[in-house]
């Protein structure tokens, strides 16, 4: 993990404890049905998994307005389990802004709009908007993956203010990364770079969705996109399973 963001280890992966068939799986099977363990079937029993520590927000993962703030458009902000199924399954727009990605900087506004154009319609209110940053091609082991291009305030306000009600990206995070903003505040004294894009949904609600994969396989327009998390009561997240349904 990047120094100094030690609590980026429960976003990528959960600590868990792997339980094999021939070791904890045959003890398991020997307590439960009082056999031998030659009387196990191929001496082998079932594999398991316990998840110690596991984030909310682990891996590819849905944001509820909760995690952006205690309200949202003046009322008291959703959890995860306020929001309906039908709300998951959009239609999606690609927006590749490749060309104006900068490691740690904000996407600028008119990257996204260039970028909408390129998709040859508009956004149409209900529309999962999904950026993809190029930030697919790294991996943990490359620092560039936590120096990821984000999202500002502005520009996630010009989403939602056309009508996006889904925001997705390939990077680990939807703001710039934590040290690009904390650097701009201290050098500004601007609040406005503390963790703006985020915060941007307390004007207009949206749900936030981090570390997907395989935007480039997908056309700009003309699909579905399911967002399938666990449905976590009272929850600011759930890890999801994201698919895209393309005829």
């Amino acid at each position: 993990m990047p120094e100094g963001q030690p609590e980026l280890a429960l976003v990528v992966a959960p600590r868990m404890d792997y339980f094999t068939h021939e070791d904890w799986g045959l003890d398991f099977m020997v307590t439960s049905f009082g056999c031998d363990p030659e009387d196990v079937p191929g001496r082998a029993g079932p594999a398991g998994e316990v998840m110690h520590e596991i984030s909310t927000h682990c891996g590819t993962h849905v944001d509820a307005p909760l995690h952006s703030g205690p309200t949202c458009e003046g009322r008291p902000s959703r959890t995860l389990s306020d929001i309906g199924l039908e709300e998951l399954y959009r239609p999606g727009m690609v927006l590749d802004v490749r060309p104006w990605a900068e490691p740690g900087e904000a996407i600028p506004v008119e990257a996204l709009k260039q970028a909408i154009a390129a998709t040859g319609r508009d956004v149409e209110p209900g529309d999962a908007v999904l950026i993809r940053t190029g930030q697919e091609r790294y991996s943990l082991r490359d620092p560039e993956y936590f120096a990821y291009p984000g999202m500002s305030g502005a520009g996630t306000r010009y989403l939602t203010g056309l009508g996006a009600t889904v925001l997705g990206t390939d990077a680990i995070g939807w703001d710039r990364p934590i040290p690009a903003m904390r650097k701009a505040f201290h050098e500004t004294g601007d609040s406005r770079h503390i963790w703006d894009g985020h915060y941007a949904i307390r004007d207009k609600e949206a749900l936030i969705v981090q570390q997907l994969v395989g935007l480039g396989e997908l056309p700009l327009t003309g699909f579905m996109v399911g967002f399938f998390p666990l449905k976590l009561t009272g929850t600011s997240a759930a890890p999801a399973r994201v698919v895209a349904f393309v005829d």
